[in-house]
């Protein structure tokens, strides 16, 4: 999986006074923890972010934090202001190479189905599944390869390849189907229609 490097600043004073003073500043207030250290609280700029946030991917996240020391870790969680949109505070887990963790990991469709091409609708059920897998291992993306599906025909999550990661869904997981769209339908009424009626001559 891809990687994002963050650099902040270690901060001692957590108060409501403080934070606020540092999100004035454009500074983002966030928390790393994991493991049996104590958690570590860090403020970064609030545009280091942009590439983690808004994004439709997922990555890792190298954090730095100016003394030398450079750390593992995935986005935990994230609170916006209700109103700005504003970053309010971050959650950071550390990752250790030994330890599997879960993440949300977005799927790609790729290949051309055989029931769009005859004029079916591809509907993406589930646009991330929940993976579980060494760190090393997590994928950027779970691919859905659609090339077979007919019209009519759903993909399952048992269905995708899973190379060295878990996938935490039961086995009746829709991922994506191809639905006859309401122009196929209408040709095939007027087909069968038409067919009866040259029937009845």
């Amino acid at each position: 999986m891809k990687s994002i490097t963050i650099k902040g600043s270690e901060r001692e004073s957590v108060g409501k006074v403080a934070t606020k003073a540092l999100r004035n500043a454009g500074l983002v207030p966030c928390v790393l923890y994991g493991g049996t250290e104590p958690a570590i609280h860090f403020t970064a700029e609030e545009k280091s972010f942009k590439g983690l946030v808004y994004t439709p991917n997922v990555h890792t996240v190298v954090i730095e934090l100016g003394n030398g020391v450079s750390m593992n870790a995935i986005l935990q969680d994230i609170q916006f202001h209700p109103v700005s949109g504003q970053i309010m505070h971050m959650d950071f887990y550390k990752l250790h190479e030994d330890k599997e963790i879960t993440m949300e990991v977005p799927v790609k469709v790729t290949g051309n189905s055989k029931g769009v091409m005859a004029g079916g609708v591809l509907n993406l059920n589930q646009r991330k599944l929940k993976v579980r897998a060494l760190p090393a291992n997590l994928p950027d993306f779970v691919y859905a390869d659609i090339t077979n599906l007919e019209m009519g025909n759903k993909l399952y999550v048992t269905d995708l390849p899973t190379d060295n990661f878990k996938l935490l869904h039961s086995d009746n997981t829709v991922v994506c189907q191809v639905r006859i769209s309401r122009a196929a339908m209408k040709a095939a009424q007027e087909a069968a229609k038409a067919a009866k009626s040259s029937g009845k001559k």
